[in-house]
């Protein structure tokens, strides 16, 4: 008997398609196959994260009931006991301290109809400002850096179609070979065409082995670099004066600062070689069409935004943008991490990329929501922030969805030691993560195979994901649960749905005249054309496959140059922390690891965390190929194993981000906040390395065992 699914891989921004066939066996377990179904922007391809995604979806770790904290651990409890609890304690907790004594921290796979109810939900049912998302960790400085430039935040101004036909292409601070395999071909394709390919980047990734020209910067210092780039094209005449002059402002004030500084000095401060930073700006300055993507390298930093705005000077002084082969591309790392801070789950933001704090978008989305605009909140704090308000009890409950803040927020004991001062915990999950084992009430989520709703790739396309598969035992989506708890708050007739197309409806009309309008995007539409670019307002239109081909979204219509002042990194190696440690992904696993540890194949491939550190330091700091080594920055400690890589810098190590406990390499990253954006500076944390001695070996097994 077989039975298939089709769906979304849960995982990534490309958001590829797939069909899990399951063959049912009546004398063993079912067995699985999975295909790739085209779609325009994977073209049917899916990597070994989604081929093996089922997994963990089918796992027998999955949570099935409500779990309740006891002395003894956790209990079953039904859902109506469950949601008796919080009702009453969020209740009790606002009564005593305040409507914003509660916080919602939401998670960037969230689907847009989710993310919607989510922002609702506290707006509405809570009256709580106090709402953030794991998304601002994920492509809050490219957000902010592109409302500023060009007016609008979309992940790509143009469709990854036309990056084969792209001539040059600068890859800054992304590894798409592991983060986002299924793309790859479309920049190995461009490479056949002959385009100049990029890469800039401290390690010699799988992505930078393409590369043409790969300057190994050193972290921290990408917003310098740019600016060095942009001193070389401006110098040597490779600017496009006309369209400077007609579609942008504020380039003198740009020139003007980088007329002010030597490209020697931009050599010395980034620890790339001066000939290699002309020989790249000369690449992509002379290209008749270029496209730069930025991810976490470049924006995981304490002047993320202005380095992101650094790295926009290039586009916009050559005219590299709205028109074929010509764009910028921000490469979202979660799955919704573009649909889920469009739509109100940010704490500023209201559906449809309207602000809160505005008064025509409070009081058009009030009326949507059929709520007086003076009862809705005024905006929040972001999310690493909201961890420093529950350490100091300002927040006293807390729910998390779709998240696992103990283990991928920066300065990691701080925010565990302030979970623990909660009055109140409640996570909703797949699974008993870090910090669902630290909740006081533990309620089980879908999966991407059982939950239906739509997500918007790095695109911007969005995209209809199935979930026909039946859920676990009591199980229930997030909408479902956030719409449950509301009328248990006497809020139930704001939450009336039976249906993630319902909400989908209702996210139509709130985002309609907004910046992100899907006004014209329908269920029925995405399932006719695969998926749909916003911004859309007209049902029987089109979408927007490429934005600013004639205007910018700023009211006169043009695009800002950035006056893009560069400095030191965020922190400095010093003689006691004399290393500087940068984290990232690898293939084999996503986020915190949660989910791809249930994939018996995918923990396979890589069992426990690592540190890479070239050969050099290895031997200046005695450390040996495969050994335990404690990592220690100012704010705390990990313990990983070494693997010695002449791919990384001499005063650079690296870290994955997939583990959390000992392994959890965000004990010791940094929480100094971009002031723009409030993106914690997780890409330069100054740390000292020693490999464990047979006594802290031995000391390591007593407290493990």
């Amino acid at each position: 008997m077989q039975a298939s699914f089709d769906t979304q891989c849960p995982f990534c921004s490309v958001q590829c398609k797939m069909r899990v066939i399951e063959e049912k066996h009546t004398d063993r377990r079912p067995t699985y196959k999975i295909e790739g179904l085209p779609n325009a922007a994977s073209e049917g391809r899916l990597c070994i994260k989604g081929i093996n995604a089922y997994q963990h979806a089918l796992s027998r770790d999955r949570l099935l009931k409500p779990l309740l904290k006891t002395d003894g651990g956790f209990r079953e409890i039904s859902w109506e006991e469950a949601l008796d609890v919080v009702a009453d304690r969020f209740s009790a907790i606002q009564a005593e301290h305040g409507a914003d004594a509660v916080g919602l921290y939401g998670g960037g796979s969230l689907t847009n109809e989710s993310a919607y109810a989510l922002g609702k939900f506290a707006r509405v049912a809570l009256k709580t400002r106090y709402v953030d998302y794991n998304g601002r960790f994920c492509m809050s400085a490219a957000a902010s850096a592109g409302v500023k430039t060009f007016g609008l935040d979309r992940g790509l101004t143009n469709p990854l179609s036309e990056v084969t036909q792209t001539e040059c292409i600068v890859l800054a601070g992304t590894n798409i070979a592991d983060c986002q395999p299924t793309l790859m071909p479309y920049f190995t394709k461009a490479k056949e065409n002959g385009a100049c390919i990029i890469v800039i980047d401290p390690r010699k990734t799988k992505t930078a082995e393409m590369a043409d020209i790969h300057l190994k910067v050193k972290p921290g210092t990408d917003l310098a670099l740019a600016n060095g780039l942009l001193k070389v094209i401006v110098e040597e005449n490779m600017t496009d004066p006309s369209f400077i002059a007609s579609r942008t402002s504020g380039f003198e004030d740009a020139l003007s600062y980088v007329s002010s500084f030597a490209l020697a000095d931009i050599a010395a401060l980034t620890g790339v070689d001066e000939a290699d930073i002309r020989q790249a700006a000369r690449a992509f300055g002379r290209a008749a069409t270029g496209m730069i993507f930025t991810a976490r390298g470049v924006e995981q930093h304490h002047d993320g935004h202005m380095a992101v705005r650094a790295f926009l000077n290039l586009i916009l002084a050559t005219g590299k943008i709205g028109k074929a082969g010509c764009g910028y591309g921000a490469v979202t790392g979660q799955g919704n991490g573009q649909g889920g801070r469009e739509h109100g789950q940010k704490a500023d933001q209201l559906p449809g990329y309207r602000l809160i704090e505005n008064a025509e978008d409070r009081a058009y989305v009030a009326g949507v929501w059929g709520v007086d605009p003076a009862d809705l909140p005024g905006k929040g704090v972001s999310a690493y922030e909201m961890m420093e308000l529950v350490h100091k009890r300002d927040i006293r409950a807390l729910l998390v969805m779709s998240s696992n803040p103990v283990v991928s927020n920066p300065n990691a004991d701080f925010v565990e030691e302030g979970l623990r001062r909660l009055d109140f915990l409640v996570v909703a999950d797949l699974f008993l993560s870090e910090t669902a084992l630290m909740a006081d009430l533990v309620l089980p989520a879908t999966a991407f195979l059982e939950n239906e709703g739509t997500l918007t790739n790095l695109e911007g396309r969005v995209l209809l994901r199935g979930g026909d598969r039946t859920a676990p035992g009591e199980a229930r989506h997030d909408w479902r649960i956030l719409s449950d708890l509301a009328a248990r708050l006497g809020k139930g007739a704001y939450f009336p749905y039976s249906e993630a197309e319902q909400i989908f409806e209702e996210l139509r009309l709130a985002s309609k005249g907004g910046a992100a309008d899907y006004y014209g995007i329908t269920y029925e539409r995405i399932r006719r054309e695969g998926g749909v670019y916003w911004p859309c307002p007209d049902p029987e239109g089109p979408g927007t496959a490429r934005l600013f081909e004639r205007k910018f979204a700023h009211p006169d219509g043009k695009a800002i140059f950035a006056n893009a002042v560069h400095g030191e990194q965020g922190e400095m190696a010093d003689e006691d922390y004399p290393l500087v440690l940068t984290n990232g992904r690898m293939l084999s696993h996503y986020l915190t690891g949660v989910q791809t540890r249930r994939s018996p194949k995918l923990l396979a491939r890589e069992l426990e965390n690592v540190l890479e550190i070239h050969p050099r330091t290895a031997e200046r700091y005695r450390v040996g190929d495969g050994e335990l080594v404690r990592v220690a920055s100012r704010r705390g400690s990990m313990i990983v194993r070494s693997r010695l890589t002449a791919d990384i810098r001499e005063d650079t190590v690296f870290v994955p981000m997939h583990w959390g406990g000992v392994q959890n390499v965000n004990k010791a990253t940094n929480p100094l906040l971009d002031p723009f954006c409030k993106m914690p500076d997780f890409k330069t944390s100054a740390v000292r390395i020693r490999a464990l001695n047979a006594a802290d070996l031995a000391a390591l097994d007593a407290t493990e065992g």
